[in-house]
């Protein structure tokens, strides 16, 4: 049997990193860690192959040499699904479908095969039981949500590591909180489930062993959600990294309620941790209600500033369009940013994904418009907003606007370095200064052609006063221009 698996194609997004990956000469900024779990999972004799509709094309030989396409997605990714699966169909294979976007969309779905909701890890050795006694089901779904302990190390070598900027590993599934918005908890459920210390630490030897050197996202949705075994986690994970002479930097998802954890922190911090991304949605504390974010309590910006003091750049997302949004929430966002040192921030309109707690009640207040586009910053809003719809637009544009101008987020940078202590050992995700052509790339970008170089030269000249972060302080400029060039595409 030939197994070609696709990635279909992701639009230009806050993770699609897009504009700064050239920079490094980098194409994607993730490989598709799913996929390549997916391809473990199956018999050894089976021939696999990976396409990653965000590293190459497809070619008409690519479908013809595979006996059966196996495919999948989130719902952002929704149009390129339906495009590969209708090139696949046209040649006649055999098509699987699975992922998120099929798991949890109420809309048609393409014209495949074979369909799979939910996780594979039993429902995909049940379809090869039943595909080679020549009866498989059009549509396998698993009876509960399986333990991680069935999950194998991903096939890594299937993907040419040189054209992704960072590696991606899987830890927990599931989160213990209840945000309405969120539909991590309606797919892998409100009980993190966990691999093994031995699991995740075969995995980044696997990594080590192709050669990878440099960012590994864990990609959980909560990485701390089930404390008690990240607790026990954190010590081998320090103990592995110092064998092998720290070769990863750690980038992973996490609650604001990270920051009540001394001792969590002091962890992660000796395991490598050098960032971590978090939901913060909002400083309005009515709209955390209407959210159920009972984890974002407290003084939140001394909860930034305590994760930021333990040697991690905090990333996070915020949210307008709540029901409760003040009418001054578009300055508070600004001024919660600013405040915080964040550089990367993603900020959202409110969108209510399929079969959510918000889905739910939008639907039976009569106020949802359709599926999501699954893109939270093209300023497309698929319900009816308590707020006047265009002044709810028109004030997210604002923030945008502001917050990535680059004066404006060129001394978040700088705010967000002072706050971060440099680790005492040598991280090797950031090669911008390492790499000399990717350097003057940067500079001849930013410092020549790009219209707000006066801005950057300023940056670069208090960066460079400071050695030991200069290279970190270049790639949150390279950052910088990303959301920039985003923010231009979706709000002029």
């Amino acid at each position: 049997m030939k197994v070609l698996l696709v990635n279909p194609e992701f639009p230009d997004t806050y993770w699609s990193f897009r504009h700064a990956l050239p920079f490094e000469r980098k194409r994607c900024a993730f490989p598709p860690l799913g996929l390549l779990t997916v391809s473990a999972m199956l018999p050894k004799q089976w021939e696999r192959r990976l396409v990653d509709l965000n590293v190459r094309t497809l070619k008409a030989s690519d479908i013809q040499w595979a006996d059966m396409v196996f495919i999948t997605g989130m719902l952002v990714q929704k149009e390129s699904v339906h495009a590969v699966v209708e090139r696949c169909r046209a040649m006649g294979k055999r098509i699987a479908l699975g992922g998120p976007y099929v798991t949890t969309t109420i809309e048609d779905l393409p014209d495949v095969d074979h369909i799979f909701l939910g996780e594979a890890e039993t429902t995909l050795p049940q379809f090869i039981e039943d595909l080679e006694q020549g009866s498989p089901q059009r549509s396998y779904k698993a009876v509960e949500r399986p333990p991680l302990a069935l999950t194998p190390v991903a096939d890594f070598h299937l993907a040419d590591l040189k054209h992704y900027s960072s590696m991606s590993v899987q830890y927990s599934r599931g989160c213990p909180f209840n945000c309405e918005f969120c539909d991590i908890i309606e797919i892998y459920g409100r009980v993190p489930r966990t691999k093994s210390n031995q699991q995740i630490l075969a995995e980044l030897d696997a990594l080590l062993q192709l050669g990878w050197r440099g960012t590994v996202f864990i990609v959980d949705d909560n990485f701390i959600g089930n404390k008690k075994n990240v607790r026990l986690l954190l010590p081998h994970l320090a103990a592995w990294q110092e064998e092998h002479g720290h070769p990863f930097s750690l980038l992973t998802e996490a609650s604001v309620n990270l920051a009540d954890d001394t001792e969590l922190l002091c962890d992660m911090q000796r395991a490598g941790f050098t960032r971590v991304f978090l939901g913060i949605e909002t400083p309005a504390e009515e709209s955390l209600k209407e959210a159920q974010k009972s984890q974002n309590r407290g003084n939140l910006l001394e909860s930034v500033k305590k994760i930021q003091n333990h040697g991690m750049e905090v990333m996070a997302g915020f949210i307008v369009g709540f029901d409760n949004d003040p009418d001054d929430i578009f300055e508070r966002q600004i001024n919660f940013i600013r405040e915080s040192a964040i550089p990367l921030a993603m900020v959202g309109l409110l969108t209510a994904l399929p079969d959510t707690q918000l889905w739910r009640r939008l639907e039976k207040e009569g106020r949802l418009l359709g599926e999501s586009t699954g893109n939270n910053t093209n300023c497309s809003l698929n319900f009816v907003p308590k707020m006047d719809a265009a002044r709810l637009v028109a004030g997210y544009q604002s923030i945008m606007r502001t917050i990535y101008n680059p004066k404006e987020y060129y001394q978040r940078a700088l705010d967000s370095l002072k706050r971060t202590p440099v680790p005492n050992w040598d991280p090797k995700e950031v090669r911008l200064f390492r790499d000399l052509a990717s350097f003057v790339r940067l500079l001849l970008k930013l410092g020549v052609l790009d219209r707000e170089r006066r801005e950057f030269w300023r940056f670069f000249a208090t960066a460079a006063k400071h050695r030991e972060q200069f290279a970190a302080s270049m790639r949150l400029a390279a950052m910088g221009y990303h959301f920039r060039k985003l923010n231009e595409a979706y709000t002029e």
